[in-house]
Order: C-alpha cells, then sequence, then structure tokens
C-alpha cells in the first residue's frame, strides 16, 4: 500500500509504532478562545487530535473550522463528519473543502440520532451511511470519481477512518461490520471507549483471525472515569457500553479527593492492557473537558514523548 495522505497520524501508524490520538470538542457558540486553550494540552502528547462533528446531536461550531484551528496552532487533525446532518452533495463538499485547508484525516461516522440532541425536532438526512461515505471519499480519493461519476479536479489525498462498537449486540456482528468498513476504505478505526476490557480482547481475537488487523490499524478508545456519578451514568444509560462493577467499587472506595486521581489511574492501566493486545495499533484518549490531564495519563501510560516521523 502506497501512502495516501501523508498524514503525520498515517506516518507512525506505518512505522510500526503504537500511535495516540486524542479528542477536542468544539464548544457550543464561538468561543474559540476556549477550543484553543483545550488543545494546547494535547498539542505535544497526541499524533493526531480528532475535532467531534456536533457530537451527541447538540450544535457546536464545525468541525472544519475547528480542524483549520488546530493546522494554525500546528497540531494535525482528524476531521470527524457525521452523516445525519448532510447529503451526499454537502458531504462531498466537505470532502473536497477539507483537502483544500489541508486536513489530511477524515473519521467517517453516522452520528447520534437527532432525537439524543437539543433539536430534537430536527430531520435525520442519512442519505448515506458511514460505509457508503467511507467508500464514497476512498473512491474520490483513488479513482478521482463522485458517486455521480463526475470526475474529481483535484482529488482529495485523505487518510480514512471509521469508528467501531466492540459491545453493541449482537456481539458476533460487531467484527463483521468492522470488515465491512474496511473493504468500504477505512484505514484506521478508533472504537467506542473502552472499560470491559475481557470482552474487548475477545473482539480483538475475532479481529485477528479474521485478518483485519493486517488490513486495517485498530486503536484503542479510552474515556476516564472523572467520578462514582460518571461511572454509573456511562453504566446505567450509555447504549452499547460495558462499565464493570469493579470499576464502580474501585471509585466508591477512595475519598472524594481522590476519586479523579482513581479515575486518572484506571485509564491508565487500560491503556498499558489494550497497548499488549495482539492487533492494537493505539490509543485514542477522549477525555472529555479533561483535556489538561490528558499530558499526565499518557506520560503515566509510558507512550510520551510521541516519535518524530
Amino acid at each position: 500500500m502506497t501512502m495516501t495522505a501523508g498524514s503525520n497520524l498515517e506516518k507512525v501508524l506505518r512505522s510500526g509504532q503504537k500511535a495516540v490520538t486524542c479528542e477536542c470538542g468544539p464548544p457550543r457558540g464561538a468561543d474559540v478562545e476556549h477550543f484553543r486553550h483545550k488543545a494546547t494540552f494535547l498539542k505535544e502528547c497526541a499524533d493526531a487530535v480528532n475535532v467531534t462533528d456536533n457530537q451527541t446531536a447538540v450544535v457546536r461550531f464545525c468541525s472544519m473550522a475547528a480542524c483549520r484551528i488546530l493546522l494554525d496552532m500546528g497540531i494535525e487533525p482528524v476531521m470527524q463528519m457525521v452523516t445525519r446532518d448532510m447529503n451526499r452533495i454537502a458531504l462531498q463538499s466537505n470532502v473536497l473543502g477539507a483537502a483544500v485547508l489541508g486536513i489530511k484525516n477524515l473519521l467517517c461516522l453516522t452520528g447520534d440520532h437527532s432525537s439524543f440532541g437539543d433539536h430534537p425536532q430536527s430531520k435525520n438526512v442519512h442519505d448515506l451511511d458511514s460505509i457508503q461515505l467511507l467508500n464514497t471519499v476512498r473512491m474520490m480519493r483513488d479513482e478521482g470519481k463522485m458517486i455521480s461519476g463526475t470526475e474529481v479536479q483535484g482529488r482529495p489525498a485523505m487518510f480514512i477512518g471509521a469508528a467501531a462498537n466492540p459491545f453493541a449486540d449482537p456481539f458476533e456482528f460487531r467484527v463483521v461490520r468492522l470488515a465491512k468498513k474496511i473493504k468500504a476504505g477505512a484505514q484506521f478505526i478508533q472504537t467506542q471507549c473502552i472499560y470491559d476490557m475481557e470482552r474487548f480482547q475477545k473482539f480483538m481475537e475475532m479481529a485477528n483471525d479474521m485478518g483485519l488487523t493486517e488490513k486495517c490499524y485498530i486503536m484503542a478508545g479510552i474515556t476516564p472515569l472523572k467520578s462514582v456519578g460518571m461511572a454509573n451514568y456511562m453504566k446505567k444509560f450509555v447504549p452499547g457500553l460495558l462499565v464493570p462493577d469493579e470499576y464502580i467499587t474501585r471509585l466508591k472506595g477512595v475519598p472524594k479527593d481522590k476519586v479523579a486521581a482513581e479515575g486518572m489511574k484506571i485509564a491508565v492501566e487500560q491503556i498499558q492492557q489494550c497497548l499488549e493486545m495482539k492487533g492494537v495499533a493505539g490509543i485514542h484518549l477522549m477525555a472529555i473537558e479533561w483535556e489538561d490531564h490528558a499530558p499526565e495519563i499518557l506520560k503515566s501510560a509510558g507512550v510520551l514523548p510521541r516519535p518524530k516521523v
């Protein structure tokens, strides 16, 4: 396989070193300084930084603009794009626009249903799904063709990614869906946040057995537990997430002023466990509104400093 985008993230993964990506969500307004402030903590500790696209179906300033801000700060972005809000014309337009701005990594997602967000009355577009979007971007890049067959004048050089949830039911279908995404064009995968290590191990064993880890880079998603309340919420209300009782017991077992530190300790252990699993190519740290703790977590996990490639 030849280099497709020349992105730093792609270079690190191709070098065989374990990659690290982090996440930085835009705010619900035009407060660019808040976004910049969060991003400064991630600059030296990630090979690339994901920018979410109206996550949880809540209006925020757009992913493409946020990616341009990161580029200006010297941070390589991963632009997330959901199919919920745009038809195929707008999606393809955004791919071309992102390429023109110098964005080299694209994560193709379906997106949370609008009923979960702050505009539940809004229409869900879903002209394409995430697998069709992956195939569209791959076709634009490799074949120079749009969905309509129209020739692309200047192909978008994108390193293409997708998400995977190893825990949703039916469990056995998760790896089949992963295979479909890889066939459609996904070169790297970032998983949903992992808490059930045993089940994730089984997911990775199935992915290895199917040869998927030879075709795609799988990055394990980690979200630190900030509090007992957060752990309980994740366990009870987030579909497709399994939070073992042992973590909740651990958080309950320390003084209140030590809960955050214990949550970070758990995240460090999870990172180290994931990186020991065959086929795991890196870590995707989603320290939601806890970006200032990301350097400490990653340093404790032994993945800093990041390699220069």
